[in-house]
């Protein structure tokens, strides 16, 4: 081939590469999410499979945990984490030797009661995991809880932005609904999560394994109770007595903000699992493969 021929094919050549290299916008497109080294950087989350073209079922699970007795986890649980396992997924510590409890709250909005449980986690030195909606955190005072979180070294999951039901979605919107939450921690607060919880607990294969692919630890639960009512709360001995008999090691322990009663009992709660021989772990201490 004549040089004159070989020169422009170059030239062509190397500013199709420069194209292709440039990024247009300042996002950082990654898959894994993690995968930023700029915390307030925005990322784009590519969506594995975006058709499903696997066919992994879409069908929806509401999630159970069965209630726990003499200090052993039901049955539903155990099957749960072995499903769990195949997806960087957990409601259940299986492998500690220990007797450990993780303790979790969903915060879907706020009424007052954030306030006094984080100042029993401050005195009992209790490290807990928060999931948060995107609502949550654009209101004046779910902000303030959020940044005060951080601060005293708890952790902020993703609790979705707009709280779908995810098996009623697709992938693409699944990967969405966790990147804008995503987003919104990296700009507002430096921060940028790990930990996904789905919206009413609801999930399928499909969904699980959306999570999973972008980097993300699906968190399920071992204990809950009814304390989600605000018109309806339980007294404080029906709520003591009822975390109290179903407390097994392993367990992660689901409640929320909203409730009073979790705030009036807070701190008995948990000096009465230390009196068992509990203890209070971080989700950042779960031993997931």
């Amino acid at each position: 081939m004549k040089l004159k021929y070989v020169l422009p094919i170059f030239l062509i050549v190397i500013l199709f590469s420069a194209c292709s290299n440039k990024n247009t916008n300042d996002n950082a497109v990654v898959s894994p999410a993690k995968n930023v080294s700029n915390p307030r950087e925005e990322i784009m989350i590519e969506t594995p499979d975006p058709l499903n073209s696997a066919g992994l079922s879409t069908e929806k699970i509401e999630y159970g945990f069965g209630v726990a007795r003499d200090e052993k986890p039901n049955e539903l649980s155990l099957n749960n984490q072995k499903l769990f396992d195949n997806y960087s997924a957990f409601c259940l510590d299986l492998k500690s030797k220990d007797k450990v409890l993780y303790l979790t709250f969903d915060c879907g909005y706020e009424n007052g009661y954030t306030s006094p449980i984080l100042d029993t986690l401050k005195e009992k030195n209790v490290n807990a995991t928060f999931f948060v909606t995107l609502d949550y955190l654009k209101s004046e005072e779910g902000g303030k809880m959020a940044e005060r979180m951080i601060k005293d070294g708890h952790i902020l999951g993703n609790h979705s932005s707009k709280h779908p039901s995810f098996p009623e979605i697709s992938r693409s919107d699944m990967t969405n609904e966790i990147e804008t939450l995503e987003n919104y921690m990296r700009t507002n607060y430096g921060y940028s999560s790990k930990y996904f919880r789905f919206p009413a607990g609801e999930y399928s294969i499909s969904a699980l394994d959306l999570v999973s692919k972008i980097g993300y630890k699906s968190v399920f639960w071992s204990i809950a109770y009814l304390d989600y009512d605000t018109n309806n709360q339980p007294s404080r001995e029906k709520a003591m007595n009822t975390l109290l008999s179903r407390l097994h090691p392993g367990a992660v322990i689901l409640l929320h903000s909203v409730s009073s009663t979790n705030a009036d009992i807070l701190g008995e709660f948990i000096d009465a699992a230390r009196e068992k021989g509990y203890t209070f772990k971080s989700l950042d201490d779960f031993p997931v493969k």
